[in-house]
């Protein structure tokens, strides 16, 4: 009885704390990315792709062009006595040339995972690191465009 007391007060205080997210969807920016021209890992860049798309905007004066160059590797770190991976480290790093002021800008991010028995689950999890390093990666670019 106790413990379904708790649980409910935490969760009547919790959802109305008045949080929100920093990088809620924000149109009010005053620059509009235009053009981003993508290489290297595809499927990081169809990520960050859909994470930059929402900064378009027709009623801005400034323009943005940004040529991307991406890269991602999945790097063995721990292997067991058999052989068998046992740790993976996944980094991805993106380097951003803003064309109009010639100014480059990069960001890292890493992991670390376990290896699992299922394949199918291990590669979803991947998929999903990629998709949190994308979301990152872009929510520093804006950040950075919008103190510059």
């Amino acid at each position: 009885m106790r413990k379904n007391i708790i649980l409910i007060s935490l969760i009547f205080f919790l959802t109305n704390c008045g949080f929100s997210p920093i990088y809620v969807k924000n149109n009010n920016t005053f620059f509009s990315i235009e053009n981003i021209d993508y290489s290297g890992d595809k499927e990081l860049n169809d990520f960050l792709r859909i994470n930059l798309n929402q900064y378009k905007n027709k009623n801005s004066d400034k323009k943005i062009f940004i040529k991307a160059v991406s890269e991602y590797e999945k790097i063995i770190l721990t292997k067991d006595q058999a052989g068998k991976v046992t740790n993976y480290k996944l980094s991805a790093k993106v380097t951003f040339l803003i064309k109009s002021t010639n100014q480059q800008i990069s960001f890292e991010e890493e992991k670390i995972i376990n290896t699992m028995d299922d394949k199918f689950e291990e590669t979803r999890k991947e998929r999903i690191e990629k998709q949190n390093f994308a979301s990152s990666i872009s929510n520093k670019l804006i950040l950075e465009l919008v103190i510059n």
